[in-house]
């Protein structure tokens, strides 16, 4: 076995369970936060915002992309760093570099 396997094996499982929360769980969500601010910087910016204007819809499309992508940060990335963590101290143990500490029984 090469050194950190459990480690990478880790990484790519918690990346596509990730990815799967990711579709399921925040993509729409992502996609609504990012529009409602969208409109929050639109409506700040130029008013009511009038059915033929342009660049609210464009700072609207924007922002909905940005919140798409802050959400597959936190879901994707997230997941990735935590099953890589899990397996690198699954590593750790296996290797013998960490002690578990055993309940000890007192007679009483």
């Amino acid at each position: 076995m090469s050194k950190n396997e459990m480690a990478k094996k880790g990484l790519y499982i918690g990346t596509g369970m990730g990815l799967v929360l990711f579709v399921l769980v925040g993509l729409l969500p992502g996609l609504f936060i990012g529009g409602m601010a969208g409109l929050k910087i639109g409506e700040s910016l130029f008013g009511a915002v009038t059915a033929g204007a342009t660049m609210p819809r464009v700072i609207v499309a924007f922002s909905m992309i940005a919140g798409l992508l802050m959400s597959a940060v936190v879901f994707i990335i997230g997941s990735g760093v935590l099953g890589w963590t899990l397996g690198f101290i699954a590593d750790a143990v296996k290797a013998g570099k960490v002690a578990i500490p055993e309940t000890v029984e007192k007679n009483g």
